[in-house]
């Protein structure tokens, strides 16, 4: 198994004014003359954390980690009553992505995506081709309704029938035959006694399929409900929307990547994004490496997805 690299220190952050009132939380860690490389974080509404800057040597890269709108460290955030998510959306980030690069006087840079990170990767990478040195992208997740349905509509329950019962439980028995429409009507009630309860239901259903053994911590952070309730709001705006993409958009367009290395990185077992989804991606960019791990969830951090992950980053490090 691989080591992930030792624990470092930001050398820089701030917050980018971004517009519309939004300021994203940026931070730089590792060699500042090295190559740039910028992590996008899943959920969406996800957030960054400590670990994440561990997948890159820190001799080799300059590494740029963010919070997307509405969480982390980035301001307003969306467990604010206040907080306008009309202005959180899949071009926003784009965008965003852009300006932080600029911000940063980086010309070019790997971009290193996983979960909803691979969804907005691949958006970046498909608006600002040029911009891009290498593609690694870990639990292909693109949006389309198949994926939706698998996880927020019924699919998954047929493994986690025990763990449905309980995502189910806010919800009104007659509004369950459209679980995201009817989880958008509570996650937006302006009364905490609604949409606290529907979060930390919505944020525990994630947490406990994640990864492909239980883990009684990732659950605690993600049911801490000033977390829950602004990754649940965000995940559910975004789903609602389809991403602002066509239907299948993302992986239609992938011929586009065609110059730039990829390395795709799927575990078998993967309960949030199954593997049908990274397979049509590979389909699609016959020249990328698709590493298939054979004992792994949706987690990064799951010892064979980690060990093809540090592998990717090691080989585009120079």
């Amino acid at each position: 198994m691989r080591e992930m690299y030792p624990e470092i220190e930001p050398y820089a952050s701030g917050h980018l004014d971004v517009g519309d009132g939004q300021q994203i939380y940026w931070e730089t860690s590792g060699n500042p003359e090295g190559k740039p490389v910028v992590f996008l974080h899943g959920g969406p509404g996800g957030g960054t954390n400590p670990s994440q800057r561990r997948v890159f040597d820190p001799a080799k890269y300059r590494i740029v980690l963010f919070d997307q709108r509405g969480c982390g460290k980035s301001l307003p955030h969306a467990s604010a009553p206040e907080a306008d998510l009309s202005v959180n959306t899949s071009w926003h980030l784009v965008a965003d992505i852009e300006k932080l690069r600029e911000h940063l006087g980086i010309d070019t840079w790997q971009v290193f995506g996983g979960s909803w990170g691979s969804s907005l990767a691949l958006a970046y990478a498909e608006t600002h081709t040029d911009r891009v040195s290498e593609l690694v992208l870990r639990g292909i997740f693109t949006l389309r309704q198949v994926e939706l349905d698998w996880f927020l509509e019924g699919g998954a329950s047929a493994v986690f029938p025990d763990l449905w019962e309980q995502f189910l439980e806010p919800v009104p028995v007659d509004e369950r035959g459209h679980l995201l429409r009817a989880y958008s009507r509570l996650l937006n009630d302006p009364d905490p006694a609604v949409h606290g309860p529907a979060a930390v239901a919505w944020s525990r259903w994630e947490s406990s399929i994640i990864t492909l053994l239980p883990n009684a911590d990732n659950v605690a952070r993600f049911t801490e409900p000033a977390y829950a309730v602004a990754f649940a709001r965000i995940e559910n705006h975004y789903f609602m929307h389809g991403g602002w993409w066509e239907e299948g958009q993302l992986i239609r367009d992938a011929p586009k990547l065609a110059s730039i290395p990829t390395v795709i990185v799927q575990g078998r077992y993967d309960m949030c994004t199954p593997p049908m989804t990274a397979w049509a991606l590979a389909e699609a960019m016959p020249h990328a490496d698709l590493r298939m791990i054979p004992d792994a969830g949706h987690a990064f951090d799951e010892p064979g997805t980690l060990d093809a992950l540090i592998e990717a980053t090691d080989r585009f490090a120079s």
